[in-house]
């Protein structure tokens, strides 16, 4: 693969949802995969950084389009209003035009927050955040019909607590959603043929199976599978002459710990909860919570997702408001309280300008936000060592005004939550793992340096390199750089000068999502739109 070889005019993307790089160091370095093997020793290979937070809804975005959260505007799953109540991020929230907006005709399939589907010139099957195949998940809308022919009962999401005490049938059912994403993404190539220009696939499995299994036994024979559907897209990207990116939003590790880092903005004195007074009060002193609200429905046969399902927003809205509990939103007293964590990690100082009932003065925000600061990093275990990283807003979102004021992320073993509990630490309950910031870029290709080591790589790094290795401009406004390290020196990429286009903010969908559209990665965990 020297310069002599044409550049390719075509890439595609292969994305393996939380996936660490040591796992695939260690495995291909092991003769255990060979694929993965195949692409270190072929083209190029390294790390890849994760945003912060390291989570699905704001790296795969940054992926996608090259930048940062503040300029594709995905901050989370929920969207925070200025009256404390969210909805699900949706494609129509995007502001950055990605890939495949960029590069046509393209396939797109299981891509996180692509739902509802775009009409793009090729074809869509959207990804985690769809609600179910009961909505239009697919563009164009018979591609739905044509997987339902091919696989049967397409699933979206698996339930992990379905799953919580029984492994075996867990890891059989991961196997079945990983098989429907394989012939779901051969009916997009057969789709394709040789009209197109851009494969964007994303396969969100490994995330789904490390979450409740952390076994290395176990784990290596899923990444076996993994290996193997490498192999199937590597003779793919060779038969059509395209450049190859394998890349993860994040990394993966063991958790020891969850953190509760609303309990302590509570102990500090920056959180009050509500008063249980009224309709609230009355609940409660007849032991009346969310919790023991959905075990009674489920006795008699209705779940939470039947109630989001066929339910107004408004009307959970109302009803989440008035029953007790510990949720983040709904059992906030907002007219007291200073500052307040939700989604992700995402401190909100509650200030007037952003807040409906905003206690705090935006001319104190600065001051507050260095107080907090310095809470959250004094939070330490038996030894001393401090549990959580916090990082400032302006400085990771600074073109965004209404970006979180703070990003609070635990320490490696540590996993931060946001109910209000009343400690700091408990147990991980049936979660064996969680997000890192480490994931994995492997490319390979006509241009591509065999052998290459990537170095510094970004998530928002790899839309501006797939770009400027096929003869592509790169968006001027994009966070990212070109990763010169992955080209052949003598090809086309690494001799030619980076070209820039100008970009327009994405064109947002005349109508509304459906807001019926909740049951989305068992995120709903209560009325209330739990945590």
């Amino acid at each position: 693969m020297s310069g002599s070889t044409p550049t390719s005019e075509r890439a595609f993307v292969l994305g393996l949802d939380g996936v660490p790089w040591r796992l695939i160091e260690q495995w291909s370095d092991e003769g255990e995969l060979p694929n993965f093997a195949r692409m270190r020793e072929e083209g190029a290979a390294g790390t890849l950084e994760s945003t912060r937070p390291p989570t699905t809804p704001l790296a795969w975005p940054s992926i996608a389009t090259g930048v940062w959260p503040d300029k594709h505007g995905i901050y989370g799953f929920q969207n925070l209003s200025a009256e404390y109540t969210h909805e699900m991020y949706t494609s129509h929230d995007i502001q950055q035009p990605p890939l495949w907006e960029q590069l046509q005709p393209a396939h797109v399939g299981n891509v996180p927050m692509t739902f509802p589907a775009r009409d793009i010139d090729g074809s869509m099957v959207t990804g985690m955040m769809t609600p179910s195949t009961d909505q239009e998940f697919t563009h164009p809308s018979d591609l739905g019909d044509e997987i339902e022919e091919a696989v049967g009962e397409y699933e979206i999401s698996l339930d992990y607590p379905e799953y919580a005490d029984r492994p075996d049938e867990f890891e059989e059912a991961v196997a079945t959603m990983l098989e429907q994403r394989r012939e779901v993404m051969q009916l997009q190539m057969d789709r394709a043929g040789d009209d197109w220009q851009l494969f964007f696939f994303v396969y969100t499995a490994p995330d789904r199976f490390q979450h409740l299994i952390w076994d290395m036994d176990r784990l290596l024979e899923h990444y076996k599978k993994l290996d193997d559907l490498l192999g199937e897209v590597i003779e793919y990207t060779d038969d059509h002459d395209a450049d190859l990116y394998v890349v993860s939003d994040h990394g993966f590790g063991e958790i020891h710990n969850l953190i509760y880092v609303n309990h302590i903005l509570e102990r500090e004195g920056y959180l009050f909860r509500r008063e249980d007074e009224g309709t609230r009060g009355a609940l409660a002193s007849l032991g009346i919570s969310r919790d023991s609200i959905t075990n009674m429905l489920e006795r008699v046969g209705i779940s939470e997702e039947m109630l989001v399902s066929n339910l107004p927003r408004s009307l959970l809205d109302t009803v989440a408001e008035q029953i007790p509990g510990d949720h983040a939103l709904y059992d906030v007293d907002y007219e007291r309280t200073v500052a307040f964590v939700h989604d992700a990690g995402n401190c909100y100082i509650n200030d007037s300008r952003r807040f409906e009932n905003g206690r705090v003065d935006p001319s104190d925000v600065p001051e507050i936000k260095a107080e907090l600061i310095d809470v959250f990093e004094s939070v330490t275990d038996e030894n001393d060592q401090q549990l959580l990283e916090v990082y400032d807003g302006d400085e990771l979102f600074p073109t965004d005004d209404e970006s979180p004021d703070l990003i609070v992320n635990g320490i490696d073993g540590y996993d931060v939550r946001n109910g209000i509990e009343n400690e700091v630490l408990g147990d991980t309950g049936n979660y064996a793992a969680s997000h890192r910031s480490t994931g994995i870029m492997l490319c390979r290709g006509p241009s591509i340096e065999p052998g290459a080591t990537l170095r510094g790589a970004r998530v928002v790094d790899v839309a501006p390199t797939l770009l400027h290795g096929i003869g592509k401009p790169v968006p001027a406004n994009a966070d990212g750089r070109v990763l010169f390290d992955a080209f052949d020196e003598s090809a086309t990429p690494a001799t030619t000068k980076v070209q820039r286009s100008e970009v327009s903010q994405v064109a947002t969908p005349d109508g509304d999502v459906d807001e019926d559209f909740d049951d989305v990665e068992d995120r709903l965990k209560g009325l209330g739109y739990m945590e």
